[in-house]
C-alpha cells in the first residue's frame, strides 16, 4: 500500500522515504544521485495526490511536465534504514514553470535541500507550453 501524502502547511506536502542497501553507496551512505530521485518521487505523488495523472495530461493535452533547473545542497549524509520525508513546497508559478523548494529530512535535520524548477512543455512542439487554467487553479488552492 501505498504511503498518505500529507499537508504539512499551504503549499507544502510530505512523503516518507525509507533507505534501502540500493540507495547507498560502497562508504554505506546515499548515493548523491539518489536524493534527487527521492524528490521526483515526492513531486509524482504530491501531482497524483492533487488528481493529476501524468498520462492523462500528456495523452489529453500534450502536456508534460519536466525538470529544466536543480540547485542542490547536501547538508549531512543519510544512512541504510534511515526513515527520511521529503517535504515538498510550490514556492512560485509562473506561467509556463513550478518552483519547487524541497528538503529531505531525517527527524528535525534537514540532510538534503534542493530549488526545482518544473517546466511545462507542449509534448507535440516540445516547446514551454502555459500551465492550463485548471492545473493552475489546483496548485493556487491547495491549503
Amino acid at each position: 500500500m501505498a504511503p498518505n501524502l500529507n499537508t504539512v502547511a499551504p503549499r507544502s506536502s510530505s512523503w516518507p522515504v525509507r533507505v534501502y542497501y540500493e540507495d547507498t553507496d560502497a562508504a554505506g551512505i546515499v548515493y548523491y544521485a539518489n536524493y534527487l530521485r527521492f524528490c521526483e518521487r515526492a513531486r509524482t505523488e504530491r501531482l497524483r495526490a492533487l488528481g493529476i495523472d501524468q498520462r492523462d495530461l500528456r495523452t489529453r493535452h500534450d502536456l508534460v511536465f519536466v525538470v529544466s533547473r536543480v540547485e542542490a545542497d547536501y547538508l549531512r549524509p543519510a544512512e541504510l534504514d534511515d526513515e527520511l520525508q521529503v517535504i515538498s513546497t510550490v514556492q512560485s508559478i509562473g506561467a509556463a514553470s513550478l518552483l519547487f523548494d524541497q528538503q529531505v529530512m531525517r527527524g528535525e535535520d534537514c540532510l538534503f535541500h534542493a530549488r526545482v524548477t518544473i517546466a511545462c512543455i507542449d509534448w507535440n512542439r516540445r516547446r514551454p507550453a502555459r500551465i492550463p487554467e485548471f492545473l493552475r487553479t489546483l496548485f493556487e488552492s491547495e491549503a
